[in-house]
């Protein structure tokens, strides 16, 4: 028997991979070959079980529809394993009697994993799922061939021009092989690597198929929440609110066997915003971790299990079972089982949305059209079904994956726009070569942000402010706030200068409107403060400074400034900011041009004071002469307008009083 190759959507495409060899057995739909083209690389699955007689094509050949790949020789009946068989019996249930396929696919998935039919453990592929841009670089593998994974796992790091993401694992197991190598550029779908599937289900569940559906349902639902649910009180500590989409995770600040109390910190993590330190939100024992370093989470991501203290949990009753939160509904649980052909457990790394999810359980196809889906990547919801009663068969998958490989590509987004623009570095090597230094995880998250500034007509007005006075002023209340443990600097005094005439210059803490229209006027005075620290630049937020003295900014300024250094600050400290103010201190300079941080209009520079002859008039008088950067956004801001702001801001700092007139 041939199998041939099918229509993937374009003329011809290169062998890139031959997944089997001669003396291999094979199920229908196991990955034969992978084809690559300049659009995207497919894997071809078999179109029949049997024993692999020959192999037909090469590394490198150049294939169309209908080319042989193998030649197929059928097994004796007798050495077919149990899995095949039940598979051939669902899939007959599933075109013959839609309405009991969900008890076929129940019977196919407890029969997989009994404990005495080891034989039929499954080998699983592992797919890049969607990451969000077309194509990435493996960065790094993370398991080895023989490694014992779990659902969830990260087993390989992909980078690309926006970011490094770790993958998950699909699929728990044992590591079979790995098809990729690290440098490969892999996209959506491809075949990470193989893994030999682990029984989870115990055998007393084999009984329950054969009552009524009620019971079947249960005994799909039941094993995996009593796998689940800890007997000892377990608690998962999950990522909190951090304020933005994603943060990697930068340090674990426990291991294993752990003894925690609440709101301990467990984790840090890292966003193109600040580093955050992550509390627990119980006391125990660690039992598990279950993130990586350098992983991507985002609300809601287990991050470790601990054992409560003082906590012991019974086993979930038939009446506490849907209310497990690891647990479908029970009348839910056949449309799942039906919609995604493997066993519950993997509903938990679902990757797809509440609506998709909803949409898919609605769909009509066999096992082996959902698995081939699987492997292909597609979202059964989005195939138009053709078969009989709207079932969905492979022809109709097919024509999709046609239709998106031959569909024009989408415009990119701002972000990879930002940074795109320039061409690649030349080689250095005739010219003595580099020594590279990686960048700090918050700078190199901090890129797209920074590279949105690319968008803004951005123009500088310095001016310098007499502070003298003001300076003298200072030096006579510091040692009296010193002596409360307050640090108290000239930052305050120019905070709540910029404070007071961002109430008359409402512009300059607004926000130009997506439609290019109107500015957005703020009702409130967010103002953001950057601090150095080790890893980078961070910008705690300063919460209404208008409404508050010197002395309670001063105050305000040093808990942020080494909550920022000792890396706990929270997501809310660096949120709702609309006007910035970045300081070289004692650091040097004369000047500079800050950059504007978008969806803000403004940012103010304060470079380091320095003691000036200034003309009076008669002669020059010494003073203490501070220099102003304003950066604006010229869309907003008019020339003219940033001057009288500047000059505005000199007046009240050299005589602070104006502001209580």
């Amino acid at each position: 028997m041939q199998i041939t190759t099918p229509d993937i959507g374009v003329d011809q495409a290169v062998v890139a991979e031959i997944l089997v060899k001669v003396g291999d057995s094979i199920n229908i739909d196991d990955s034969i070959v992978l084809l690559e083209s300049d659009k995207a690389s497919v894997e071809v699955p078999s179109t029949s079980a049997g024993v692999v007689k020959s192999i037909a094509v090469s590394l490198g050949d150049s294939v169309a529809e209908g080319a042989v790949l193998i030649e197929l020789e059928a097994e004796d009946a007798t050495s077919k394993t149990v899995e095949p068989q039940t598979a051939d019996a669902a899939q007959k249930t599933s075109e013959n009697t839609p309405t009991e396929l969900p008890d076929a696919e129940v019977m196919q998935e407890l029969s997989a994993h009994q404990p005495q039919a080891s034989s039929s453990a499954q080998s699983v592929d592992v797919q890049v799922p969607d990451i969000g841009v077309e194509k990435a670089i493996v960065g790094e593998i993370l398991v080895a061939v023989g490694d014992t994974i779990a659902i969830d796992d990260s087993i390989v790091v992909v980078e690309s021009d926006k970011a490094t993401v770790e993958v998950p694992s699909t699929a728990a197991g044992v590591v079979e092989s790995i098809s990729i190598q690290v440098g490969d550029s892999v996209k959506e779908g491809v075949v990470i690597l193989k893994v030999k599937t682990v029984g989870l289900v115990a055998p007393a569940s084999v009984q329950a198929v054969k009552t009524e559906s009620a019971p079947v349902q249960a005994a799909k639902t039941e094993p995996v929440v009593q796998a689940t649910a800890a007997s000892k009180g377990d608690v998962e500590v999950k990522v909190p609110d951090l304020g933005v989409d994603k943060a990697a995770v930068a340090e674990i600040l426990v291991a294993v066997g752990d003894q925690v109390e609440k709101d301990q910190s467990i984790i840090v993590v890292e966003s193109d915003k600040a580093t955050v330190e992550v509390p627990s939100s119980t006391a125990g024992v660690i039992k598990a971790i279950h993130v990586t370093l350098g992983q991507n989470v985002s609300e809601g991501v287990a991050l470790l299990t601990i054992e409560a203290e003082g906590q012991v949990a019974a086993a979930p009753t038939a009446a506490e079972a849907p209310k497990a939160p690891t647990q479908a509904k029970p009348q839910e649980a056949p449309k799942a089982a039906q919609q995604t052909n493997q066993p519950i457990q993997s509903n938990s790394v679902d990757k797809l949305s509440k609506e998709q999810n909803a949409a898919n359980a609605k769909v009509y196809a066999g096992p082996a059209v959902r698995k081939l889906a699987r492997e292909l990547g597609v979202v059964l919801a989005d195939v138009k079904a053709s078969g009989p009663h709207a079932r969905l068969i492979k022809e109709d998958l097919f024509s999709y994956v046609k239709a998106r490989l031959t569909a024009p590509q989408a415009a990119p987004v701002a972000a990879a726009a930002a940074v795109s623009g320039l061409p690649k570095l030349p080689s250095f090597d005739a010219f003595g070569g580099v020594e590279e230094k990686v960048l700090t995880r918050l700078q190199q998250v901090s890129i797209p942000q920074l590279s949105l500034n690319n968008f803004i007509p951005q123009v500088t007005q310095f001016d310098a402010a007499d502070i003298t006075e003001l300076e003298a002023w200072r030096n006579d209340l510091k040692a009296n706030f010193k002596k409360e443990g307050i640090s108290l600097t000239i930052m305050a005094f120019i905070i709540k200068a910029v404070a007071h005439l961002l109430k008359e210059e409402r512009e300059f803490a607004g926000h130009l409107a997506d439609d290019g229209k109107s500015v957005l006027l703020r009702n409130e005075i967010h103002m953001g403060i950057a601090v150095a620290t080790p890893d980078g630049l961070t910008v705690p937020v300063l919460r209404n400074p208008d409404q508050k003295s010197i002395k309670e900014i001063a105050v305000e300024l040093g808990v942020l400034g080494q909550k920022a250094r000792d890396k706990k600050l929270s997501p809310k400290d660096l949120q709702g900011a609309n006007f910035t103010i970045s300081s070289l201190g004692a650091i040097g300079g004369t000047g500079f041009t800050p950059l504007v941080n978008w969806p803000q209009v403004a940012i103010l520079g304060i470079s380091p004071a320095a003691m000036q002859p200034v003309w009076n008039g008669e002669g020059f008088d010494p003073r203490l002469m501070l220099p102003l950067s304003l950066s604006y956004d010229h869309r907003v801001i008019n020339g003219a307008d940033a001057a009288r702001f500047t000059n505005k801001l000199t007046k009240l700092l050299k005589d602070i009083r104006t502001l209580l007139i």
